[in-house]
């Protein structure tokens, strides 16, 4: 799930003509966020989200991973059943520096949350191109990189409650601020279903992938303090690794925030089957965030891939009371402002 650590240029795209809708009164910074990060174009356009995107390969032609604006997640990943094998490279610094200018031009301070660190050269590459275009402007310039040491559905999660905190009137520093602090308590484990995938990726050895198809054994991976991939454990069989997700969920969310963000790589049924389990596990009907797992995320985890993730309890395991009090803690499914469905 890492990405190459390289850039390129990007092709065109509806994602270069792209302008949000301008953000609410309330706003008092602007947000960026990567196209990676599984919020629907509709949902950034609508609540005024400025979005840096990244591209893939696929059968030598460089696309733009425009948030499925131009191809839908079955296509995509039916070109990978069919033996596609695309590879992934952050935002360029021509495409960094289009996207924070016209950010700022919006008259706003700008906080970009980006990609995590632990997967991507893209928080460095970003960090540099913001530096560079401060020397140009001025080193007061209010732009803000943020490495949000989270990806895919997690990401997904932090940027969607980041938009209602910005509404709610942080500023740029208290943005930032509950941004680092965002990850740590956040939830995530997630099954791959395609091990030669993972494999090409580097994340597994190819021979455990082959013994892994064989034993229909299914990794279960979470996303460490650090922003890292972490092995959580391992299913025998794709129906006993849902089941896990769900337990995960009984076992760790926050019941003042019952909210899951679910994502999926062209496997709906599942996704639905998860949703129900869940259900289950909290004991009544939850509201969900639903994604599709993006092209960035997929080129390195293939179809099959289901994740959840959610709120809980700090992961560093101490009772420090500092701004994550306000994450999240009254998401509601009623407040229909911020539903990522048309």
């Amino acid at each position: 799930m890492s990405q190459e650590d390289h850039a390129v240029p990007n092709p065109t795209s509806p994602l270069d003509e792209y302008v949000p809708d301008p953000a609410p009164a309330t706003a008092k910074c602007s947000l960026i966020v990567d196209s990676p990060c599984e919020l629907p174009l509709s949902f950034c356009k609508k609540h005024g989200v400025f979005v840096m995107p990244y591209t893939y390969t696929m059968n030598d032609e460089v696309v733009q991973d425009d948030m499925y604006a131009s191809i839908t997640p079955k296509e995509f990943y039916d070109a990978m059943r069919k033996g596609a094998t695309p590879h992934t490279a952050y935002a360029d610094p021509m495409t960094l520096e289009r996207v924070y200018t016209q950010a700022l031009d919006a008259g706003l301070p700008v906080v970009y949350l980006c990609f995590s660190s632990g997967l991507s050269n893209g928080y460095e590459a970003a960090a540099m191109a913001a530096e560079r275009l401060k020397a140009e402007r001025g080193g007061d310039t209010p732009l803000y990189v943020v490495d949000l040491k989270e990806e895919s559905t997690p990401q997904y999660l932090a940027c969607w409650e980041a938009v209602r905190q910005r509404d709610r009137g942080l500023t740029a520093e208290e943005m930032v601020q509950w941004a680092e602090e965002a990850h740590y308590y956040i939830y995530t484990m997630f099954m791959c279903d395609d091990l030669d995938a993972l494999a090409r990726g580097g994340r597994i050895p190819q021979g455990v992938a082959f013994v892994g198809t064989k034993l229909n054994v299914k990794p279960l991976l979470s996303i460490d303090l650090d922003g890292k991939l972490t092995l959580a454990g391992v299913a025998r069989g794709r129906k006993k690794g849902i089941q896990r997700l769900a337990d995960y969920y009984r076992e760790h969310h926050d019941r003042r925030t019952p909210l899951a963000a679910v994502g999926n790589a062209d496997c709906p049924r599942d996704l639905e089957h998860l949703k129900n389990l869940l259900r289950e596990a909290a004991g009544f009907d939850i509201p969900f965030l639903e994604s599709s797992i993006g092209p960035t995320i997929g080129c390195h985890v293939g179809p099959g891939m289901i994740s959840c993730c959610f709120w809980g309890p700090d992961r560093r395991d101490n009772d420090m009371k500092t701004i994550p009090d306000r994450i999240a803690m009254e998401v509601t499914s009623d407040d229909s402002r911020y539903a990522t469905t048309e």
